[in-house]
């Protein structure tokens, strides 16, 4: 009977470098200031399941995860449940922005500033991003990084605690296709294994190949894989910028294939014996054995291996600004005979200073059975050094709806953060109004306004709160969207106060019902009704009713005079005039027009038979509010039912749409939550956060 193993202690970090080619997994704990490597274990892909950093079979790819995991399972008698992991930055998106906050008066910078300030400059990004044409589908907020601030017109490295009024920051921030990340995680879920962070793989390299205090420095780490090759640049003390190229070593194996008519495997081989062996052997595809001289090989592929150095330097340039102090490349492709000195020469840098990474691996990391100083080993100690020293903590799991979250980066996250890095937007935080109906009523423009949003629900480990709130380990977040609200829909009789007012109107010049639902762009005729002549011996009783016209609509223009035809009304001799009848329900009226004399229909002499009209409902009083300092009167809702600060979201003119900032929401000064009952004459503050001077 097989014993049963213990699970994944809480300080074995278990880290999975998923590359084109193979499979890397590593096993290690943190033991001081470094991770001690446990086990590494490495499978290949027994057909090409991912192409260019791309999972394209994710089934293949969970069964050589799940390979990778058993036998480091067996190594260490323990069952491997968690996995820290990294995006290739296949189709990755690098873009600066700009943004600047002037403040009313000189005051202390704290977080609140220095974050409403890095959120308006990555939204820049993602502005500049969308006008270049460049997000083509979902794509995810992967990171950014912040390289410069600047305080009153001065450069600072950091704003917190300084006194100014004018506060600038530049970031650059990434962006990485949403199919990327979701094939990741169908993949570690067909493994078996739970995704307890995530990052982009040139981040995790980059923090194995380079130290953070060679970081001052400006350095570029190339990781060549077999698939992509990922770039990061750092200077100044921190990461200011990743890319990709997408040529990387199987372009020198096809060069291979091509050259000697063999296919994948045997092309492989032969790159890898180049460095090794001066005759190589081999079968091509017709069956028959060859021999080859090491540096025949050599030459056949030098054209290949020129243009993957003239890519990386043309990339290097792109995310550095220029040629940096000097280039360590990493991965797998970096070991290829000659790749050194072409990218040297590409960059035009001194080859001294284009090295192979592996020589400041064990600066955070060490082994007593692995020899750790192989580039190939670059991401997925990267990934596991990581996670060990704090950089993405393995224990730092946050769940959304039931399900882990997607994290893409740690230090300090806020709730708004975790659902925009899982698809949320800004829309499903707020809303959008239903769409206004608009018609003409004797030609009046008069407007219906669509019902008002639900608003979303946040609750972090039960306890609604707003989206500032900073997640913390282990947090449980449970998320409702708002739900856009309903179009503003009317029938006739509705719009006009009752089936008796709506009995004799046209729509758009033809006869409609009362029941006629309107839509946007109906005109409706009321002044089509025709007299009905008493007979002479009957003349028209004195005390006939009068209808009063109906009440106008919500944002109806003023007319100069507005005619309201009265339809006839039966009522017998002597008899007491009928009660008038109640106008329809709306929020803003002008007092009826009287009816003219010359348009007052006869009354019939025949007794009425009708049944009375019911006496309108008493008024309820209007409620008062001050919304950004203007005092805002509405009608009682139906059952003087409260106002929700929700309810005067469509009031504040903003544009909920095209949002590029947080919005304030307080009452009488205090931050509030969209479900806050407003009580009368509540002073309300609805607007963005600190618009940019321009």
């Amino acid at each position: 009977m097989t014993e049963a193993r213990e699970e994944q202690g809480r300080d074995l970090i278990f880290a999975l470098d998923i590359g084109t080619r193979s499979i890397i997994g590593m096993v290690g704990r943190t033991e001081g200031e470094r991770v001690q490597i446990l086990a590494v274990e490495k499978q290949e892909h027994s057909k090409r399941a991912m192409i260019d950093g791309q999972i394209e079979d994710i089934e293949q790819v969970g069964r050589v995860a799940a390979e990778v995991t058993a036998r480091l399972e067996n190594r260490l008698n323990c069952k491997l449940t968690r996995v820290c992991i990294a995006a290739a930055g296949r189709a990755l998106h690098t873009q600066t922005g700009h943004f600047q906050l002037e403040l009313p008066e000189v005051r202390r910078i704290g977080e609140d500033l220095i974050g409403q300030l890095e959120a308006g400059a990555v939204s820049e990004a993602e502005a500049a991003l969308e006008q270049g044409g460049a997000r083509l589908g979902r794509y995810y907020l992967v990171g950014y990084t912040v390289s410069q601030y600047q305080l009153d017109g001065y450069p600072l490295t950091t704003l917190r605690g300084h006194n100014g009024q004018k506060l600038e920051a530049d970031v650059v921030a990434t962006f990485l296709p949403a199919e990327v990340v979701d094939s990741l995680y169908a993949a570690m879920k067909a493994a078996g294994l739970e995704v307890v962070s995530l990052t982009l793989e040139p981040i995790a390299a980059i923090n194995a190949a380079i130290p953070p205090d060679l970081r001052l420095l400006n350095l570029v780490m190339a990781d060549i894989g077999a698939g992509t090759s990922d770039i990061a640049a750092c200077r100044d003390g921190s990461v200011v910028g990743y890319t990709m190229a997408t040529v990387a070593g199987d372009e020198i194996t096809e060069a291979v294939m091509r050259a000697y008519l063999v296919d994948f495997p045997t092309a492989e081989r032969l790159k890898a014996e180049l460095a090794e062996q001066e005759t190589l052997r081999f079968t091509d595809i017709l069956g028959l054995e060859q021999e080859l001289p090491a540096a025949e090989l050599q030459a056949a592929i030098q054209p290949a291996v020129r243009q993957l150095a003239d890519e990386l330097a043309r990339r290097i340039r792109e995310v550095n600004g220029g040629a940096p102090s000097a280039v360590f490349l990493a991965g797998g492709g970096s070991k290829l005979t000659g790749l050194l000195p072409s990218v040297a020469a590409a960059l035009e840098m001194d080859p001294r200073r284009v090295a192979i990474a592996g020589g400041n691996f064990k600066a955070s990391a060490f082994s007593n059975d692995a020899d750790l100083n192989d580039p190939e080993y670059a991401t997925p100690l990267g990934i596991a050094v990581s996670a060990g020293l704090g950089l993405i903590s393995d224990s730092y799991r946050v769940r959304l709806n039931g399900q882990p979250a997607k994290l893409f980066r740690s230090g300090v996250l806020t709730a708004l953060d975790v659902l925009q890095m899982n698809g949320y937007t800004y829309a499903d935080l707020i809303g959008r109004t239903g769409a206004s109906l608009a018609v003409t009523i004797d030609g009046r423009r008069t407007l219906f306004r669509g019902e008002p949003a639900a608003p979303s629900v946040l609750r972090i480990n039960g306890k609604e709160l707003p989206p500032s709130t900073v997640i913390q380990a282990a947090d449980e977040i449970e998320f409702t969207p708002a739900a856009f609200g309903k179009p503003g829909r009317r029938t006739l009789a509705e719009a006009l106060g009752g089936e008796q007012a709506a009995a004799r109107c046209l729509v758009n010049g033809m006869p409609a019902g009362p029941d006629y639902e309107l839509r946007s762009g109906d005109a409706v005729e009321t002044n089509v009704i025709v007299p009905v002549s008493a007979p002479e011996e009957a003349p028209a009783p004195a005390q006939a009713a009068a209808i009063p016209a109906p009440a106008a609509p919500v944002n109806a223009a003023p007319a100069a005079a507005v005619v309201w035809k009265a339809p006839a009304v039966s009522a017998a001799p002597a008899a007491p005039a009928a009660p008038a009848m109640p106008a329809a329900p709306v929020m803003n009226t002008v007092p009826a027009s009287p009816v003219p004399a010359a348009y007052a229909p006869a009354a019939s002499a025949a007794p009425a038979s009708a049944a009375p009209v019911a006496p309108a409902a008493p008024a309820l009083p209007r409620r008062r509010f001050v919304l950004n300092g203007e005092t805002l009167l509405l009608s009682a809702k139906p059952g003087n039912a409260p106002y929700y600060l929700m309810d005067l979201l469509d009031r504040t003119g903003l544009d909920f749409d095209r949002l590029d900032r947080p919005v304030i929401l307080q009452v009488n000064g205090e931050n509030s939550a969209f479900m806050r009952i407003l009580k009368d004459d509540d002073d309300i503050l609805i607007r963005e956060e600190d618009t940019p001077s321009v």
